[in-house]
């Protein structure tokens, strides 16, 4: 069994992997940009030609998905084309933990029906 100081160790392992990484990706950077300088005239001409076009077509995008998920909340239910499908899904039920975790004190009977998920592990940064 991993004791605290053996996963504070990886801990402090991870960090500097990741360290070491951003400084590989800052250098990367740096070095990318250097070589973008030369043909960044030529990359500003290309993205003011595009930009409008796919700009529009995002725009429109959006709009369509608006309508569609409107359209398929009123339907009540999932329609599909030839390259997508909206899919409906019903409301999620959830319940009030604790009031229910106090009513089964009162009444047990209703734990039989209680699940409970494995736990799980999720890593964070710590603010400094």
């Amino acid at each position: 069994m991993p004791t605290e100081h053996d996963i504070r160790a990886k801990l402090e392992e991870l960090a500097e992997v990741r360290n070491a990484a951003e400084v590989t990706r800052l250098d990367y950077e740096a070095k990318r940009a250097e070589i973008l300088r030369s043909v960044q005239a030529e990359l500003d001409a290309l993205q003011a030609e595009y930009e409008p076009l796919l700009e529009s077509a995002q725009a429109r995008a959006e709009a369509l998905e608006a309508e569609i998920k409107k359209a398929v909340l009123e339907y009540g239910a999932t329609v599909k084309g030839s390259a997508y499908q909206a899919v409906y899904v019903r409301g999620r039920v959830t319940w009030d933990n604790q009031k229910l975790e106090r009513y089964a004190q009162a009444h047990p009977e209703i734990l039989v029906w209680r699940r409970e998920g494995e736990p799980s592990v999720a890593l964070r940064a710590v603010k400094q």
